[in-house]
């Protein structure tokens, strides 16, 4: 399955195209995503369910794609295709954070690979990780919380990783969160006090990101924004 964007009257409108000879179809009305295969080509909007989609349906559709989604109380947003660049970042904090918390017997994971926030609420950040890897929140089909998530902002809606997603974390639980920055060149670390996220510190180019959670864990600012 596949999913594009399409251009209509001034906005952009995700759509469902499946190839190959099958397509499939949803009905909003039903409890349960409804299959239905067909010799053409099917072109389903996101739009018209907006709302309406089930947590199931949502589960479904994202086992189907290659495209990320979240999902929060019946809406779905599609989130960009990564980069070139922002995997080789990607790659250079993975390797970095799995050196210290494998060795504590921890586990990080990437995207794709959804948690969850609450019952109705999904997100995919960008890493992962939990301090002990047979923590019962890592889940098969998706992780029911972490100890720590990092998100690389990407430059179609920097507000969904910069605004959005601190309250969402919180309300997971979740102890520490990253945001890699390329647009400012920053690291910004946010540690959980009670309900809410606190800055542990605002990292700049030429400084060490450290964290609060992992004692002796810091990564250079230059090093991951240059990552090649």
């Amino acid at each position: 399955m596949a999913l594009r964007g399409e251009r209509r009257r001034g906005y952009t409108v995700d759509v469902w195209k499946v190839r190959r000879g099958r397509a499939m179809a949803t009905d909003a009305r039903q409890t349960n995503l409804r299959m239905i295969w067909e010799e053409d080509e099917l072109v389903l909007s996101l739009d018209p369910l907006q709302g309406h989609w089930t947590e199931e349906q949502y589960l479904l559709l994202s086992n189907q794609t290659n495209r990320l989604l979240e999902y929060t109380d019946g809406y779905i947003e599609v989130l960009p295709m990564p980069t070139d660049k922002h995997q080789v970042i990607l790659e250079f904090v993975f390797l970095a954070l799995r050196a210290v918390v494998s060795a504590l017997g921890g586990k990080v994971l990437f995207a794709p690979l959804r948690i969850q926030i609450r019952p109705g609420k999904y997100r995919e950040p960008d890493l992962l990780m939990v301090l002990d890897a047979d923590d019962p929140r890592r889940q098969d089909e998706y992780w029911l919380g972490a100890d720590l998530v990092m998100e690389i902002v990407s430059p179609d809606n920097p507000k969904r990783d910069i605004e959005e997603k601190p309250h969402d974390y919180a309300e997971a639980g979740i102890t520490e969160y990253w945001i890699i920055n390329p647009l400012n060149e920053t690291i910004t670390v946010l540690a959980l006090q009670g309900e809410a996220y606190a800055e542990h510190g605002v990292f700049g180019r030429g400084d060490q990101a450290t964290s609060r959670l992992l004692e002796g864990f810091r990564v250079s600012v230059d090093e991951v924004l240059d990552a090649k």
